[in-house]
């Protein structure tokens, strides 16, 4: 059963079509690419699908619910894990603060969030010493692993990847897969954006955008 539906859904940016009848489906335990060339909507359908962006007709459907009867901030800070091309973290923080500050803004009660932001970052690979480094003393690898960890850090069921590894080189591309799979296997849903074939070569479906002419 999926976790994520699209049905029909279409945008525009006024009367300049981006997407049109989409109808995608995304399961729990699964890791899915979305492909297409440069100006297809990937990264608008990752807006979309991250309910940072309505479509203009269409509906998503969340566990069987649309999500137009779920608060928005509620769907985002609970359910949707989004990480981004630039990582955007906060670098003047460390990566245990960034990952502490997520938990708080999505309101997660736990009493030691510092413990937990900690075993998140040793998960993706990142040691005790390195979390606590501000984030611009740290690689294009680690920030990477500290953006994976701070989408994980409120549970939610699906992750959502902009080009997660668009500036990474191979060794380390595949070391950032590697944990996109293992948090599949332990039944999140992963969706990654990427014009890679290595990427798309790894994953279980490929969604390919086509731009409309």
């Amino acid at each position: 059963m999926a976790i994520l539906s699209l049905n029909n859904i279409c945008f525009s940016y006024g009367k300049t079509p981006v997407l049109k009848d989409l109808s995608y489906e995304f399961e729990a335990g699964k890791m899915y690419c979305i492909m297409g060339r440069s100006g297809a909507g990937k990264t608008t359908l990752l807006s979309i699908l991250s309910g940072l962006a309505s479509p203009t007709s269409g509906d998503i459907f969340y566990e069987d619910k649309n999500i137009k009867k779920i608060n928005k901030y509620r769907f985002r800070s609970k359910y949707i894990g989004v990480i981004f091309q630039s990582f955007n973290l906060i670098t003047k923080f460390t990566a245990l603060e960034n990952v502490v500050l997520s938990m708080e803004i999505a309101g997660v009660r736990k009493v030691r969030k510092k413990q937990r932001a900690l075993e998140l970052l040793q998960s993706v690979g990142l040691d005790e010493e390195e979390a606590n480094r501000r984030v611009l003393k740290l690689s294009g690898g680690q920030q990477q692993r500290v953006a994976i960890a701070r989408a994980l850090s409120y549970e939610p069921k699906i992750i959502l990847a902009d080009e997660p590894t668009g500036n990474l080189d191979g060794d380390t591309q595949r070391e950032i897969m590697a944990i996109f799979r293992s948090l599949a296997e332990q039944g999140k849903c992963v969706i990654l954006v990427s014009h890679s074939p290595e990427v798309a070569e790894m994953c279980d479906v490929r969604y390919e955008l086509k731009k409309i002419k």
